[in-house]
């Protein structure tokens, strides 16, 4: 039995599941998830001293590797000062004047814990603002786990075949209403059928969770057009994009501007914290400023702000950052393409800059009804069958393949011989 096996099995006496949260489980493979125990740059290594290439990151925030020297040090300095205080501090002051002065769409903005806290508060701001109630997600966008966006949501929740979460009262969600991705039609026709009641459109200006589904051309700045007309706010949930497609995001890759946005992990290197930010207007609805309620001992704490700023600050003075990861990108992702391309494997695999996922289907993605008619066992054949090689990979069909700056080309073609080899061996359709 391997280390991570004996943990495993310890771990589902205390925890539901033996993980606390769903994408760490390997449930849909039929293994126990491999346990890490340390991480740098682009490797990872596991209790019983395995190294893998990882493509996680983390879900995302360790866009520099893991253990990037300068953010370890900001944090060490931090947490001789003390780990939390409770009260206000320098350096909230200053990750808030950053990312003002850098981001043009952003004016103001609140310091949360984790990427669900930022959507479910900008969406009650969204709500303060119009005097609405009503909101519109995207099926197969996962905008984190509070009641009301928990409907036809991607992420775990797709990976377990449940729609939507058990104990979330009908009442909860009944101001929640369900457009198609990438079909602005849809969206038009929910709108023009509650005039006046929609306080927000909130998207993944990317989807990320129901595996990597790009925009098509025109569909976010269709969104804005909409929004505009109808008096609605539009809400971009960057907690996978933003500061990863470009410094602005997808606000600044695709040249849209959202009234608000949503940030998650990757504003702390990949510390417990998120942020939701945007127009005063909106922003100053927020108490202590406003009549919308929100608050988070926590929220903004000194060594989560101390990382996240590091790696700000880094990415931004160093923009050649975002040039290697569209590169990167399209050496890892097309040299896959063109491997099953050759082999005739069925199979499409979506990327854009360093996010990527392969599907397993003969359909185009380009929506959650496309995404599920993938086919997961082939998926858990592939994901066993680089893991077991030394590629680390989300073990879920719908989840997102990650790059680093630390990923360097040799381990990008490493990477590359690996899948070839699993594809020439016939592994995935067995």
């Amino acid at each position: 039995m391997t280390r991570s096996e004996e943990l495993f099995q310890r771990a589902v006496k205390r925890i539901p599941g033996g993980v606390n949260s769903p994408v760490r489980a390997y449930g849909a493979i039929g293994e126990a998830p491999r346990f890490i125990d340390h991480a740098d740059g682009c490797h990872i290594y596991d209790a019983d001293g395995k190294e893998y290439i990882d493509y996680i990151d983390s879900w995302g925030p360790m866009i520099l590797g893991h253990n990037f020297p300068e953010i370890r040090e900001a944090v060490v300095k931090a947490c001789e000062k003390g780990l939390s205080f409770g009260c206000a501090t320098a350096v909230e002051v200053e990750m808030a004047e950053f990312i003002c002065d850098h981001l043009p769409h952003v004016e103001m903005v609140r310091m949360v814990n984790s990427g669900t806290e930022a959507v479910m508060s900008a969406v009650r701001a969204a709500r303060g603002f119009t005097g609405r109630n009503k909101i519109i997600k995207f099926a197969g966008c996962y905008h984190g786990h509070s009641d009301a966006l928990l409907v036809s949501a991607g992420s775990g929740v797709m990976t377990s075949g449940v729609p939507d979460s058990a104990g979330v009262p009908a009442g909860c969600t009944q101001d929640t209403m369900t457009a198609v991705y990438n079909d602005l039609d849809s969206v038009r026709t929910l709108l023009e059928s509650a005039p006046d009641q929609v306080a927000a459109v909130i998207v993944e200006p990317v989807a990320a969770n129901m595996g990597v589904v790009l925009p098509k051309e025109g569909f976010l700045q269709g969104l804005r057009e909409l929004c505009d007309k109808f008096g609605t706010v539009l809400i971009f949930d960057e907690v996978i994009t933003g500061f990863r497609l470009a410094f602005g995001g997808a606000a600044e890759y695709f040249g849209v501007t959202p009234d608000m946005v949503t940030y998650g992990k990757i504003i702390g290197a990949g510390m417990p914290v998120g942020a939701y930010g945007g127009r005063k207007e909106i922003m100053e609805m927020v108490s202590p400023s406003g009549p919308v309620y929100q608050a988070g001992t926590l929220s903004g704490n000194p060594v989560a702000m101390a990382a996240g700023l590091t790696q700000l600050k880094y990415l931004y003075t160093h923009p050649e950052v975002y040039t290697g990861l569209e590169k990167k990108g399209e050496k890892l992702y097309e040299g896959m393409k063109k491997i099953a391309e050759k082999a005739g494997l069925t199979c499409h695999l979506n990327h854009i800059s360093s996010l990527g996922s392969i599907f397993f289907t003969k359909e185009e993605v380009c929506d959650y009804t496309s995404a599920k008619t993938s086919d997961t066992k082939a998926f858990a054949n592939y994901f066993l069958s680089m893991l077991n090689r030394g590629v680390h990979l989300a073990p879920s069909q719908f989840e997102a393949m990650f790059l680093s700056d630390a990923h360097s080309d040799e381990v990008i073609q490493q990477t590359l011989k690996v899948f070839e080899e699993v594809v020439a061996k016939g592994e995935i359709y067995e």
